[in-house]
């Protein structure tokens, strides 16, 4: 097992992976950038190391700092936390060259499933099913139009590299396609560096569903049932559920099936999760695979009474895994909480916060890094924190959401506490009838 390990991240994420860290016995390093000095993930770390100044390029995404931080305090292993580096097979190589643990997935892995027009084509070869639409990248518009006329309007426009919505459109007939194509492939190359583009059958009114993947060094895979993520709003994810009100057990047996067969597909090593579009018919099909723990993680972790942090670092440290798959007994909502403001179309809301009161009592969990007199800096992503509530039913969740969120205190600064409290008494989301575009219609104010 390893000695000492330092957490490439910040936040909730970086406290989270500390406190697991803590009860294995295993030392921790944080790092932080100037910004961050007062985070509670300095403060309960063993050991700080700050590697620059508040820009996300100039500390969190500085390779040779955190490399240097991490040889200089003697870890033997890296936790990426998701964002950031997580998925950055650079990062990977480079540990592995200097003989740290990257306690994710190979460069070879993150190679293979980072780029989506490459994983698509694995998927398929695999036997997992996979939207209609270009076999790999197009790099000429005629190619574009020719496939887009193929399959049918409407079509989805992606980024290979793409992720957190960037570099993706939506065109619904033949006379928008030029101007998306153009503008989605500017907008990847200056978020990406990388403008190369794929084409995807646009899935009307699906459910996100993915399912949490655990796979060890033999390349054997288990997985832990499935997250409805389908509550978003710009392609981010605002609530998570598990286990999903559309499901069923036939559903769940196929997707649990196939999200195994993607993850022995790339002999997958870590924690990871396979996601996936359902239509109304519960027809579903590969999106993507996330090689890293997700925002979301809490919701499985409490329905199946699994610690995942500990489980990735057991499998990175070479022990094997039981090969069982789980399957949810309790039900478990998570709303993120964002320092944003809900009225004025979620505008960021850094600041500081004056008053913090966390809700409490049975079947309350909240990850967050943030405490009364805590400066919310504007450089990161805006969430602040994770409230998960978990009961028998479904139903006993959402009414325990509603007193917690009731509880939940948070001023100086905007959050959107307000606009879950609303949604946690919406009929269409009480009765689980949502789907990605249920944010369309849905009003605030």
């Amino acid at each position: 097992m390893f000695k000492k390990i330092l957490i490439a991240n910040r936040g909730e994420i970086a406290l989270r992976v500390i406190r697991t860290c803590k009860e294995m016995n295993i030392k921790t390093v944080a790092v932080y950038s100037l910004a961050d000095k007062e985070s509670l993930h300095v403060r309960f770390a063993d050991e700080a190391v700050c590697i620059g100044p508040a820009s996300s390029s100039d500390s969190y995404l500085n390779i040779p700092n955190i490399i240097a931080a991490a040889e200089i305090t003697n870890s033997d292993a890296i936790h990426p936390g998701y964002g950031f580096l997580a998925e950055n097979a650079k990062f990977s190589k480079i540990c592995k060259k200097n003989h740290i643990k990257f306690i994710g997935a190979s460069a070879e892995m993150i190679n293979s499933m980072g780029d989506k027009a490459k994983a698509k084509e694995t998927m398929k070869r695999a036997g997992v099913p996979t939207i209609p639409g270009s076999k790999g990248i197009i790099k000429e518009f005629s190619s574009l139009k020719k496939i887009a006329l193929e399959i049918g309007f409407p079509v989805m426009l992606k980024a290979t590299a793409g992720g957190g919505g960037k570099g993706m459109r939506l065109v619904w007939k033949e006379e928008e396609l030029k101007s998306n194509w153009e503008n989605a492939k500017n907008e990847a190359k200056a978020s990406f560096g990388d403008d190369a583009m794929y084409l995807e059958k646009f899935i009307e009114n699906p459910r996100h569903i993915e399912i949490q993947i655990i796979s060890d060094q033999k390349g054997r895979a288990a997985h832990l049932s499935e997250r409805d993520c389908s509550i978003q709003r710009r392609h981010q994810k605002l609530v998570e559920e598990t286990p999903s009100p559309f499901m069923t057990k036939k559903l769940r047996d196929e997707m649990g099936k196939a999200a195994i067969k993607a993850a022995e597909a790339v002999k997958y090593e870590g924690v990871g999760t396979v996601e996936f579009l359902v239509d109304k018919n519960r027809n579903f099909y590969f999106m993507e695979m996330n090689t890293r723990i997700q925002v979301e993680h809490p919701v499985t972790e409490e329905v199946v009474d699994y610690d995942l942090i500990r489980e990735q670092i057991k499998v990175a440290a070479g022990i094997e895994i039981s090969g069982k798959n789980y399957f949810p007994q309790l039900h478990a909502i998570e709303c993120r909480i964002n320092a944003e403001d809900p009225f004025n179309n979620f505008r960021p809301s850094p600041g500081l916060i004056t008053n913090f009161h966390s809700p409490g009592g049975h079947g309350i969990r909240i990850d967050t890094h943030v405490y009364a007199n805590y400066a919310i800096p504007p450089f990161y992503d805006s969430m602040i924190a994770k409230l998960i509530t978990v009961a028998q039913t479904r139903e006993e969740a959402i009414e325990k959401m509603k007193r917690a969120l009731d509880e939940f205190v948070i001023e100086g600064v905007h959050t959107t506490i307000p606009f879950h409290k609303k949604l946690m008494c919406e009929e269409a989301f009480i009765k689980g009838d949502y789907t990605t575009n249920f944010m369309d219609s849905f009003e605030i104010s």
